[in-house]
């Protein structure tokens, strides 16, 4: 699938900003299946100082520095993308979970180092004994990991109400099981919880989801896709690699997604964030369209 992208975040402040410093994960990846063909951000007002790093995680990040007063700041990504459909292995010929668990823990001494780092909590995915009792009833004994985490997908998606007036960008995990209502980012830091309690690799990625599906009333496309998407990852084992599951929608995701940073939750990696001097009480507005090019 071949996509336009046009992402706008928009701050508007009560009084005037003197100088502001921004962090911003925005720079597509160009990945096995994502070929990055052309990407532009820009910002009104324009950046006096701008700086192009990689983080921990090696996603694209770029910093800026406004230094002339305003009460408005906008940020403007254009981009166009090439995805590629994803074929997922058989979910019953993946390994049993309870390996995939044992050679990420090791004798203190994990077979796959650079996978285990997703296994531990991150501040904003701590599992909650309920939630580790719910993701069980999919994790039985010697069941494959696909099979069962395929199955926890399609639980939450039946049993958590998507719901935008439900959580923050803050709720905890815990919260969002008593509510079982939230987004994306709540399912997506919900079932990656799960996963870590029981012992196994889950990673947050950020990114887009097609806006609207080819045929569909707008009113019925998929969930999520009038901001930037949220999903999680979980670690396979090296026959299979990292497979990415989208419990809002009940996907595994293939070329409807398109990935813009990968971390151990949404702290890591949001989109836009930033330190003010002055501004006062302020209203932010994003808007998303991920569309496929004819």
């Amino acid at each position: 699938m071949k996509y336009r992208l046009r992402h706008t975040t928009s701050y508007s402040y009560s009084w005037a900003v003197d100088i502001s410093h921004h962090m911003l994960h925005l720079a597509l990846p160009d990945l096995p299946r994502q070929r990055v063909k052309s990407s532009a951000v820009s910002t009104s007002p324009t950046a006096g100082r701008v700086i192009e790093q990689r983080d921990h995680f090696g996603n694209r990040v770029t910093c800026l520095t406004l230094e002339e007063s305003h009460t408005r700041f906008d940020v403007e990504l254009r981009a166009e993308i090439e995805v590629d459909a994803f074929l997922p292995p058989d979910p019953s010929a993946t390994p049993a979970w309870e390996e995939i668990r044992d050679a990420l823990a090791g004798d203190g001494f994990p077979e796959m180092v650079l996978e285990s780092e997703f296994v531990h909590d991150s501040p904003l995915a701590l599992p909650s004994d309920d939630a580790i009792q719910y993701a069980l009833q999919s994790f039985t004994a010697g069941r494959p990991v696909l099979a069962a985490a395929r199955d926890l997908t399609q639980r939450i998606f039946t049993d958590f109400r998507y719901d935008p007036a439900a959580t923050e960008i803050f709720t905890p995990v815990a919260a969002v099981m008593q509510k079982r209502a939230g987004v994306c980012q709540d399912f997506a830091h919900l079932q990656i919880a799960m996963l870590r309690g029981l012992g196994l690799a889950a990673r947050y990625v950020s990114g887009y989801i097609r806006t609207q599906k080819t045929g569909d009333d707008p009113e019925t496309g998929l969930r999520g896709a009038d901001a930037s998407h949220a999903w999680l990852s979980v670690w396979c084992g090296p026959d299979h690699g990292w497979i990415d599951l989208d419990p809002t929608n009940n996907l595994i995701c293939s070329d409807e997604h398109v990935v813009a940073a990968i971390g151990r939750d949404y702290g890591d990696i949001s989109p836009v964030r930033g330190v003010v001097l002055g501004g006062g009480p302020h209203r932010i507005g994003v808007a998303v369209e991920l569309l496929p090019l004819s």
